[in-house]
């Protein structure tokens, strides 16, 4: 069969990319080795925090602030609620790097924040005690996407516009031609003038196939839900947050309608082949242990957990995205490596994505992804 474009992976970014190709009018084929959404992506786990002032870099700020912009259309087009403005809380020592880039990006686009002290942060949100001379940053129009239902808003909408989506196929091989590729999956052989690859965890094994050996590294990831104070920690009262502290990166959410205070740790993890065992959340004493310790010392209400999960970053040397064609195939458009913070630019990675390949460049500005910088 042939289509204008194939989309390998049809999580965040590839479901992302194949709305925007077939709302533009490309006859689009998007395949996944399993049926999004499920636990294996960069969605799983419900919810998604965005922020605009980034701590990772004011390069990103520009893509928060767009891609706030289209979850704002996409919710509007899908008649769903998928962004919950619970403001967003970075906090952390006042020399932390995290925090001065935050300042400074904040800064720089004019954007709303309030910069508290430790005793402004307990006062406002008493489920909070913070170091003497820990800092935060409060963002009141960021907040927290429903990541699962914004996958599944993009596949409706995606179909809506003739997109076919293959599910539980595993892609055997591609053949990348001069002006096209082929695909091959177990039971079938798929041609098409482009290709995106978008495939998360999996993508050292498929990008070797066209080639290319990029320093990406899967590592697992682990987050729980604890039951919480509802009067401390509700949507609608308590923010979601970044903790830059001694002892790591930590992230959270507040409790979305009685679900519990959910939290993770974003730095560390275990490097993993996603094709192989990889052991559940408890398996390891640092999967409660460490989020048991953050609480204990950042948000001492005697919380007791509730479940836990494991999740998957696939991880550039750098920490920053790789979003950029194949070197030596133009027709060909890659996104991988977003280390764990990327859910929130997928709206905007889908439109660039396709971009890409129909005009071969966008505007906006993603030279800090290029491939060549490995």
């Amino acid at each position: 069969m042939h289509y204008d474009v194939i989309v390998i992976g049809a999580g965040s970014m590839g479901m992302s990319s194949g709305y925007y190709l077939s709302k533009k009018g490309q006859k689009v084929l998007l395949l996944d080795s399993f049926a999004p959404p499920h636990n294996k992506g960069s969605h799983h786990g419900e919810t998604r925090i965005i922020r605009h002032a980034y701590g990772e870099g004011r390069e990103y700020v520009s893509l928060a602030l767009k891609s706030q912009k289209l979850w704002g259309e996409l919710e509007r087009i899908s008649g769903q609620q998928l962004f919950l403005p619970t403001g967003v809380l970075n906090a952390g020592s006042q020399n932390s790097p995290f925090i001065k880039q935050v300042k400074a990006g904040s800064k720089e686009y004019g954007l709303p924040m309030k910069i508290l002290d430790n005793h402004e942060i307990h006062d406002r949100w008493p489920g909070i005690t913070l170091p003497e001379d820990y800092i935060g940053c409060y963002e009141s129009p960021s907040g927290v996407l429903k990541s699962e239902e914004c996958l599944r808003a993009y596949q409706q909408l995606a179909k809506s516009h003739g997109a076919d989506i293959i599910v539980n196929s595993e892609v055997r091989n591609i053949v990348a031609h001069s002006n096209g590729v082929t695909v091959i999956t177990d039971e079938q052989t798929f041609h098409s003038e482009s290709l995106v690859v978008a495939v998360g965890a999996w993508a050292p094994k498929i990008l070797a196939m066209l080639d290319l050996n990029l320093p990406l590294e899967p590592i697992r990831k682990t987050f729980a839900w604890f039951h919480a104070n509802e009067k401390l920690y509700n949507h609608n009262d308590f923010p979601a947050f970044i903790f830059d502290t001694s002892v790591g990166t930590y992230y959270g959410f507040p409790s979305i309608n009685g679900s519990g205070l959910k939290i993770g740790r974003h730095d560390g993890g275990q490097r993993i082949n996603p094709d192989g065992c990889i052991k559940g959340f408890g398996e390891l004493d640092e999967d409660e242990g460490d989020l048991m310790r953050f609480l204990g010392q950042f948000m001492p209400a005697d919380q007791k957990m509730k479940y836990g999960k494991t999740c998957i970053y696939t991880m550039t040397p750098d920490e920053h995205f790789i979003v950029d064609k194949h070197p030596y195939y133009p027709h060909i458009a890659i996104a991988a490596g977003f280390s764990g913070h990327g859910f929130k630019f997928s709206s905007v990675m889908g439109e660039i994505l396709s971009d890409l390949i129909i005009s071969g460049t966008t505007k906006e500005d993603i030279s800090l992804f290029s491939i060549n910088r490995f």
